[in-house]
């Protein structure tokens, strides 16, 4: 009876550990540095303002949101290219683009940023 108890508690252990360590190891190195290399950009923008669903946060805020959405979405992310599209692009709450001011007024959607910024990362490192 105790072996059995102790399998069973081992395989709810497995389940339940197995796929979060799955998820994070489909992701390959180089698309995992090259969405810390876009949240990093981000982090860096103190001249702009970060829009959320009608809300301006600052570039410090918006790197750690972008941070807990990457993680809370882990399983559906594969690439740098998933992370814009599925995370940094619009609030899944309202549906509304995410987008950057910048301090000249001028506004575009995060995703277009995003996209621009990780063209110029793979050119960069062929």
């Amino acid at each position: 009876m105790k072996a059995l108890i102790l399998t069973i508690a081992a395989t709810v252990l497995a389940l339940s550990v197995g796929p979060a360590a799955l998820r994070a190891a489909d992701l390959a190195p180089f698309e995992e540095k090259q969405i810390e290399a876009l949240i990093a950009t981000i982090e860096g923008m103190t001249d702009a303002a970060f829009i959320r669903n009608g809300r301006l946060y600052g570039a410090e805020a918006a790197a750690e949101f972008l941070r807990r959405k990457w993680r809370h979405q882990e399983a559906d992310i594969r690439s740098a290219d998933d992370f814009i599209e599925k995370a940094a692009s619009f609030s899944s709450t309202t549906g509304q683009p995410y987008l950057i001011r910048f301090s000249n007024g001028r506004e575009t959607e995060c995703s277009t940023f995003l996209r621009t910024e990780l063209s110029r990362l793979r050119k960069k490192n062929q």
